[in-house]
């Protein structure tokens, strides 16, 4: 087992960055092993933690295919669509509530 060198916030060297950064560069880790680690300290918690990619090892972020640009539009109505009533609710529903707003609270509807 390898240990990965440790940078302490805002001090990781030039090309590195993390797998957000690197979407933002359209580029994906694309498999390579974590090069380093950021930490940032906290005062009541353990340390946030951020692996860090190389830069010139990542390869661009696959485009979308017609296929999966329909998968994810399936998702996105699944999680819109109200397993209660079964209707769209026109927004996507709170897991807290997991149904829509005027299943979760019928009461309130009707005094409306």
């Amino acid at each position: 087992m390898t240990t990965v060198p440790v940078y302490r916030w805002r001090l990781a060297p030039g090309g590195l960055a993390t797998v957000r950064q690197l979407r933002a560069m359209d580029l994906r880790p694309g498999g390579q092993d974590v090069a380093a680690q950021l930490e940032r300290p906290r005062r009541r918690r353990g340390p946030l933690v951020a692996y860090l990619y190389e830069i010139e090892k990542a390869k661009p972020v696959r485009p979308m295919t017609p296929a999966r640009w329909a998968a994810l539009a399936k998702a996105n109505a699944a999680r819109r669509r109200c397993p209660e009533c079964g209707r769209d609710a026109g927004y996507v529903i709170p897991p807290s509530l997991g149904m829509c707003t005027p299943c979760a609270y019928p009461e309130e509807q009707h005094a409306a």
